[in-house]
């Protein structure tokens, strides 16, 4: 009998040709699908162009969108593990694709892996009237009293934590990184913000593990095998689901007890309670939109909206002051005729409306450096793109709202906040450009309380700190976190400059 070693032996030739035929067949299907667009002409079988996504990202998507805008198409194409991509720099091109979000054009992914790490009833994935629905189930935790609530507990986690950076053994005088504090300053506030009161002790320390487990397999291959990050990421977003679904539950319990709200996920209870005693009168079973469960779903949601792109905000928002010390002295001189550190009371909601110069400098920081600069889709269906490209079905498209944000505006390469100013009204003009917070049926519900949280920071950050920057070669390159930040995660010497810091309870 023949031994296994002779067998494969005389095998091999055949299962090479085998697997010869099948790279073929795949470089095939990948020329035909882009056709005359620009991208690569050859890719590696499976992987694609993968290894030099993950090992440098800045360095493909800038590839993307020289190929994209040297062929005049607006649009170029490249293959990642296995799919076929079409990432688009044109911005009415991009707005056709954000648009045109429904079963039989584009499907919202959020991640080109969401799918399997958020789970498939996913506030993301949501399309039609289901999707209409829960937008206007969402719309009261965001009224001028919602946000003003969320303001005041905004400024305690921001003011605590800054504290603890001037106290740190960094400051005064050594360079220390802002990236990991901001994250983790915003990871508090979320918490605080969404959920308040219902996550503490121990389940708050475990929510904050999860998180970090999740943020790290977000940039990860999708591996879904044990000891993998994705696969960590995937179960750590189930556990994050649950605890959130409790608040939710305890938050019902309360509501129901006639308290007032302290919290986002209280004034979620309070309209949800009422549609569940309105079905309850007219015989009828309440949404599934109003069980503790979705709704937790849905608070991750938020939270993942908010939290790495809030980071991303603040980080540039340091270093683009830094960079321009007269936008600076405006910001504080603006801010000191409103609020002053050492009053010891918070911005009102009425003088944060006042500080309008420092909001068109976070909304300026905002278009310079769009926190998530694409927002994959996937084609449900085969659709004509422009009259001479139709995007195959299965496609994974990438709109660059990055890209948008420097198209249409006046010296769109320069950093200006006065283009958001009521003088030049560049945010009315070139709106169509200004895609940081999504165009369409899915744009973002939550915006003002994203340019709040980032004015807020603003204000406080500046009028209590004097700063500095240590720069070196390249620290302002952009690095993908997985929403962007500098690459040397915004270093800096801090030091008080009031002469002492808040005294709030």
């Amino acid at each position: 009998m023949e031994s296994l070693v002779t067998v494969f032996v005389r095998l091999l030739p055949y299962i090479l040709s085998f697997a010869t035929f099948l790279i073929f067949i795949e470089q095939i299907n990948y020329l035909k699908k882009k056709r005359s667009v620009p991208g690569p002409n050859l890719v590696l079988p499976f992987f694609g162009n993968a290894i030099s996504l993950v090992r440098d990202p800045t360095s493909f998507w800038d590839l993307q969108s020289t190929m994209a805008k040297s062929s005049g198409l607006g649009f170029s194409t490249n293959y990642i593990i296995g799919r076929f991509i079409v990432f688009i720099r044109s911005t009415e091109l991009s707005h056709k694709v954000f648009n045109n979000v429904r079963p039989d054009a584009f499907h919202l992914v959020g991640h080109p892996f969401g799918k399997k790490l958020f789970g498939e009833h996913n506030l993301i994935y949501m399309m039609g009237q289901e999707h209409k629905d829960l937008r206007r189930r969402i719309a009261p935790n965001f009224t001028p009293k919602a946000l003003s609530t969320y303001t005041e507990l905004q400024q305690h986690i921001i003011l605590k934590h800054l504290k603890s950076w001037v106290d740190s053994p960094d400051s005064g005088s050594n360079p220390f990184p802002l990236r990991l504090l901001c994250r983790d300053m915003n990871l508090e506030t979320s918490q605080n913000v969404f959920v308040g009161p219902y996550l503490s002790g121990e389940s708050r320390k475990r929510f904050e593990i999860d998180y970090n487990f999740f943020n790290v397999g977000l940039m990860k291959l999708p591996v879904d095998l044990p000891g993998f990050a994705f696969r960590n990421a995937r179960l750590a977003v189930s556990r994050l689901v649950k605890t959130l679904a409790v608040c939710a539950e305890d938050s019902k319990t309360k509501m129901k007890l006639g308290e007032e709200p302290t919290c986002l996920v209280d004034f979620w209870m309070q309209d949800t309670l009422r549609e569940i005693a309105v079905s309850e009168d007219s015989g009828e079973k309440p949404s599934p939109h109003t069980s503790s469960t979705e709704i937790g779903g849905h608070l991750f949601d938020f939270l993942f909206a908010s939290q790495d792109a809030s980071t991303s905000s603040l980080l540039w928002a340091v270093t683009l002051l830094d960079s321009h010390p007269e936008v600076l002295s405006r910001v504080r001189e603006e801010v000191a005729g409103i609020w002053s550190p050492e009053s010891d009371k918070l911005i009102t909601a009425e003088e944060l409306r006042q500080m309008r110069y420092t909001e068109a400098v976070a909304r300026e920081v905002i278009r310079y450096r769009a926190p998530a600069t694409l927002v994959p889709h996937i084609a449900g269906e085969d659709f004509p793109l422009t009259e001479t490209y139709t995007i195959p079905k299965g496609t994974i498209v990438f709109p660059s709202v990055y890209e948008s944000s420097f198209q249409g505006f006046i010296e769109a390469d320069r950093f200006d906040p006065d283009r958001f100013m009521e003088h030049r009204q560049e945010d009315r003009v070139y709106k169509k450009n200004y895609l940081a917070f999504g165009a369409g049926p899915h744009q973002c519900v939550g915006q003002r309380y994203a340019i709040n949280h980032l004015v807020l920071f603003i204000a406080m950050f500046t009028s209590l700190f004097d700063f500095k920057r240590e720069r070196s070669d390249g620290c302002d390159e952009i690095a993908y976190v997985p929403t962007i930040c500098p690459r040397d995660d915004c270093k800096v010497v801090l030091s008080l400059r009031c002469r002492r810091f808040p005294c709030l309870s």
